[in-house]
């Protein structure tokens, strides 16, 4: 049987070596999973390490001696590779030969990554409303009967807004816990998205009843369907919307909110967009991490920065991944704020 027929009959992703270390044989799953990535791991010290030892290995009776090593690749992307080789049985004379398996831990690495940072985060967010409760109820205790009623109104007051912010806070884990849980499950529920705009327009309406807000709907082309769930993507514009009025208020002009459709390739491309201040460059890769607030722009009232939970972009992001869509944001300087998210559309009846 020739290599390249028996490497393949591996499973996961295998190579077979020379002593040299050059590839004599590569599956097709190492190869489609790694390109041209290959050789660094290959070139890696650990991994000529434990080449030499499994090629030093004497051919006595049994199985040859397995030898490990780790790989850390962090070009052209991050890479954590557990490579194990064991050389392999061959008539005397030949040239050694060695099996090399590749097992990618990655995906578990950064798994591990965010859940340490995620608890850390939501740790500090809840630290801080936390505190704020436990020390106005001290300081209601310490001065019991001696508070005079505005004083205590207004410690109310506070307490109310932080338990406020606590529970929004948690509301929103909870949802976006919820939205990971359904990660993999596609919807298949057909939504057109001329009604689509109009519960949303329903929704936000409240929040654009005076001159200094204002709303347009703009869809190219009528019976645009989506295979959707109704809820999420109200959420999601919801959550654009909100966005677009904490950040895009200033108090030099009227803010305009913008929400478009229109066909695009073999999906729908829908977007938000504002005549606000823009967000600045290096922001916009971050901008959907959880927590992560903007707060260099000039608003209105910039205490609105503070009150969001940081939240709102990362279930955007959520919402528009269990739908196999694409997310982009766009802001050119002093031009306003442009989100695009392209979903495949709904097969035609």
């Amino acid at each position: 049987m020739a290599l390249d027929e028996l490497v393949e009959l591996i499973p996961g992703m295998a190579l077979i070596l020379d002593p040299m270390g050059q590839i004599l044989a590569c599956n097709q799953a190492a190869q489609e999973h790694y390109k041209e990535s290959l050789r660094a791991i290959l070139r890696h010290p650990n991994s000529r390490a434990i080449l030499h030892e499994a090629l030093a290995t004497s051919p006595s009776t049994g199985p040859h001696a397995i030898h490990t090593a780790i790989v850390h690749l962090d070009v052209p992307i991050k890479h954590t590779i557990r490579l194990a080789m064991r050389q392999l049985s061959r008539p005397q004379g030949r040239d050694k030969m060695v099996l090399t398996l590749l097992t990618d831990h990655s995906t578990e690495q950064a798994m591990d990554r965010m859940r340490a940072d995620f608890i850390a985060h939501a740790s500090h967010e809840l630290r801080t409303p936390l505190a704020s409760l436990s020390g106005f109820i001290d300081l209601l205790k310490d001065n019991e009967g001696t508070t005079d009623q505005a004083s205590r109104t207004l410690y109310l007051q506070i307490m109310s807004q932080q338990a406020t912010r606590m529970q929004r806070l948690v509301e929103r884990l909870l949802y976006l816990s919820h939205l990971q849980l359904r990660s993999h499950n596609r919807p298949h529920t057909r939504l057109d998205v001329g009604e689509l705009f109009a519960l949303i327009v329903g929704e936000v309406l409240p929040r654009f009843t005076d001159n200094t807000r204002n709303l347009t709907v703009e869809q190219e082309e009528d019976h645009l369907t989506l295979l959707a769930d109704e809820d999420e993507m109200i959420q999601l514009f919801l959550n654009l919307i909100e966005n677009a009025i904490r950040y895009g208020t200033t108090p030099d002009h009227a803010l305009q909110v913008r929400l478009c459709a229109r066909k695009e390739g073999t999906g729908i491309l829908l977007s938000v967009s504002d005549n606000g201040p823009g967000i600045a460059p290096h922001h916009l890769p971050r901008l959907t991490e959880r927590f992560y607030r903007v707060t260099d722009n000039k608003q209105t009232n910039p205490a609105e920065v503070e009150e969001g939970t940081g939240l709102g972009l990362a279930i955007v992001q959520q919402i528009v991944e269990r739908h196999k869509g694409h997310l982009r944001f766009l802001s050119p300087p002093h031009e306003g704020t442009i989100c695009r998210i392209w979903l495949p559309a709904a097969p035609a009846l």
